[in-house]
């Protein structure tokens, strides 16, 4: 019998160590784009619970996590592990936008399980850099912020598309570039060529969500600009913040609309 990608998806979300998440990752990537998993089911989603994810690193409240300056071995360290993080959950933020949400249009799944593969990549890059420089993914503290939200969206591929791509995954977009100054400061190349290829496959993911948030907008009869909007008052009032890296936001399906009331909601100036 074949193996449908619900189910595949399923045991990337579960696998806890994180080469085997990885690992798992790729042969279910080739195995969609080879044609070899169904996208029908028998089985109904789950209700989400904690993805699959190794003992360490430690989970603490976000304020919690210090910030550490690059220009110490420890502090670049630090932050290549907050980065490194950021990238493991978002390994398990797009197999869930997969295994959650059915009935969607085949490029649905062909756009998150793609996804999902890059992050895989940009997750091994980092945890190498971390070995370079002495460290592994759970040497330092971390926070769930990303997998909270996935909670709080579950029930509405609508509400993840709009508040999870792009809102938190977007704002990788906007503080990436100067992360990679402070890098280029502290003579770190290696790691703002990692840096470099990051952003460039996150304007994408972004892509990915904007696209899909606007096709399930016209599935409702709904116009995309006010309905997002109104989720950014609904569920992240006041906790918008700038400023914007409005090229990447517009290449990453953003309007001149949605742009300027991101930036009047965090109190910035339009550039």
């Amino acid at each position: 019998m074949t193996e449908d990608l619900f189910a595949a998806a399923r045991r990337c979300l579960d696998a806890a160590a994180p080469d085997a998440k990885v690992s798992l990752t790729f042969t279910t990537a080739e195995a969609w784009e080879a044609g070899r998993l169904a996208l029908e089911s028998d089985l109904a989603p789950a209700p989400i619970a904690e993805p699959g994810r190794p003992p360490r690193p430690r989970l603490v409240a976000p304020g919690a996590v210090p910030r550490r300056s690059a220009r110490s071995a420890e502090g670049r360290a630090a932050l290549i592990h907050a980065i490194t993080h950021i990238e493991f959950n978002a390994i398990n933020l797009a197999w869930d936008a997969v295994y959650r949400f059915r009935a969607m249009p085949r490029a649905y799944y062909d756009d998150w399980v793609g996804v999902a593969a890059e992050e895989a990549n940009h997750f091994g890059l980092l945890r190498r850099r971390l070995a370079e420089l002495g460290h592994e993914y759970g040497d330092f503290d971390a926070h769930d912020g990303l997998w909270e939200m996935a909670r709080n969206t579950s029930r509405d591929v609508l509400v993840r598309m709009a508040l999870v791509p792009r809102v938190l995954e977007a704002r990788g977009l906007d503080v990436t570039p100067g992360m990679m100054e402070r890098l280029r400061q502290a003579g770190d190349p290696r790691t703002v060529s990692i840096l470099e290829l990051i952003l460039r496959e996150e304007v994408g993911h972004v892509a990915v969500g904007s696209r899909w948030f606007r096709f399930a907008c016209r599935q409702r009869g709904l116009d995309p600009e006010p309905t997002f909007l109104d989720l950014l008052q609904r569920y992240m009032k006041g906790r918008i913040k700038g400023p914007f890296h409005e090229a990447a936001r517009s290449a990453a399906g953003f309007t001149d609309t949605e742009l300027t009331e991101l930036k009047r909601q965090a109190g910035v100036d339009r550039e």
